[in-house]
């Protein structure tokens, strides 16, 4: 199945992860290809999945700021894979739609509160190369975040740090739904394919 530079197997072809698959279909609304490619490594997958639920399932910092954080690391990084999944799953999470789009002006919007400038300010900076972040960013977010709530951060940050070198790594195809989402709420108002 063609779904990045290299072929790999259809869902079906990994009847062993059909739960981890239902599982992450229901919480994004489609399954990712990027977890197609993944499933032919089984360690690599499950691993990852963890992570992913570690990270998102914990509560020191909501779903929708989850994902802006994930969407500024993907776009100071440029992995398009990425900036359409974040974008769909911030819409998904409660994000509203005129905010997701602010996401570049987010420093001077009044769409973003100081504590939302403070982490968008180290996840834009981080998800460059080479990263950006300096101690500045973090006496910032000392303001308004605690250490945990910051690594939490910063696993967000870092999580999409892999999967952006890995989709555009891959040339990983996007999915019919955040595509669609692209096409009819993003593009139309200037966003870029």
């Amino acid at each position: 199945m063609e779904i990045a530079f290299i072929n790999t197997k259809k869902r079906e072809d990994f009847p062993e992860f059909k739960e981890m698959f239902s599982f992450i279909e229901s919480y994004m609304g489609y399954l990712p290809n990027a977890y197609l490619l993944m499933a032919e490594n089984s360690a690599l997958i499950k691993t990852f999945s963890d992570l992913t639920n570690t990270i998102f399932q914990s509560k020191n910092i909501n779903a929708g700021t989850k994902q802006l954080i994930a969407l500024a690391s993907s776009l100071s990084s440029g992995c398009k894979y990425c900036q359409s999944h974040t974008a769909h799953g911030a819409e998904r999470s409660g994000i509203p739609l005129k905010k997701i789009l602010e996401i570049l002006n987010y420093s001077k919007s009044n769409f973003y509160d100081d504590s939302e400038r403070a982490l968008l300010d180290l996840a834009f900076a981080s998800g460059t190369t080479p990263n950006q972040s300096k101690k500045k960013h973090f006496d910032k977010l000392k303001e308004y975040f605690t250490n945990e709530q910051i690594i939490e951060i910063v696993s967000v940050i870092s999580l999409f740090g892999f999967l952006n070198r890995w989709n555009d790594t891959f040339g990983t195809i996007i999915e019919e739904v955040p595509s669609n989402f692209l096409e009819e709420k993003l593009i139309p108002v200037g966003w870029q394919k």
